[in-house]
């Protein structure tokens, strides 16, 4: 996998953002659960179902585009990046000394978005190991940068992320990701309760700046437009309620570009063990 990474990196990122369109529709078309996570979590949020096709072509350019962002120096993956929006926000809190969180959803192409900050200072970010060791390979080399730190999703790595803001540094997340059992509690995401993590919220309850950040993918390869925006409302309350904040918040970033959201993942799964989610 690693192999085929490296060749595909060689590609400018207008060629290998139309072959992802077309891999992302054939995907679409072959899986019927794929198809089915898309239908439904689209319903499930009123999205118009005319823009499912775009949604699997914007789901395989996500896939093929991390060749081009993973297997070259920064000094080439930085570049891709045409124009950045809210940077004020982010020079602010660096001025003031504190640390961010990046909340960063399954937008656009989330992975770049690390990869650009790091190219201005140290930034932690929350891994998960996937099951896949040719996967995790391939993650690790494509995320080893000097100032891009892994905090493993467990209590060490709760602890390091924790230590990077105290320290005025930056972490990310994603904070649209299901957790495991005992790491989320259920609560509304487009309507439909969803195991939704506590460690984003419980950042955010610290002396640091919370910013939303998404990559958006702009068309015919011309790079990303990455955002850096405050939340609309400051969050506030106890952990479950900053929880649930985020979560809207979410919602209106993927209402701005709906066809660039990961549609397929699986938001509304129970992880074993947890507790069925409460009556609609």
């Amino acid at each position: 996998m690693v192999f085929l990474f490296r060749l595909l990196s060689l590609l400018p990122l207008c060629v290998l953002h139309a072959l992802g369109g077309i891999l992302g529709r054939l995907i679409y078309w072959l899986s019927p659960t794929y198809r089915r996570h898309v239908q439904e979590n689209m319903a499930q949020a009123g999205i118009d179902p005319a823009i499912r096709a775009a949604v699997a072509g914007e789901t395989g350019k996500q896939m093929v585009e991390l060749a081009r962002i993973w297997m070259r120096p920064l000094e080439e993956a930085v570049p891709l990046v045409a124009e950045v929006v809210g940077w004020e926000h982010v020079e602010a809190a660096r001025t003031a000394g504190k640390g961010i969180v990046f909340l960063t959803p399954h937008l656009g192409c989330f992975e770049i978005t690390a990869q650009y900050l790091s190219f201005f200072g140290d930034i932690t970010v929350l891994y998960r190991e996937p099951k896949s060791a040719a996967a995790n390979e391939l993650i690790l080399k494509g995320r080893k940068r000097e100032h891009l730190h892994l905090a493993p999703a467990d209590l060490s790595g709760v602890r390091a992320l924790i230590k990077a803001l105290k320290k005025g540094e930056m972490v990310g997340m994603l904070p649209d990701q299901a957790p495991k059992t005992g790491e989320g509690v259920w609560l509304k995401f487009f309507g439909r309760y969803a195991y939704t993590m506590t460690l984003a919220a419980r950042l955010t309850e610290t002396n640091a700046v919370s910013l939303l950040t998404w990559g958006e993918r702009l068309p015919s390869g011309r790079g990303f437009r990455i955002h850096f925006l405050p939340p609309t409302t400051p969050l506030s309350g106890a952990t479950v309620e900053r929880a649930q904040q985020i979560n809207h918040e979410i919602e209106t970033l993927i209402r701005q570009c709906p066809a660039q959201y990961l549609w397929g993942y699986n938001r509304y799964k129970r992880p074993g063990g947890a507790e069925p989610p409460p009556a609609e």
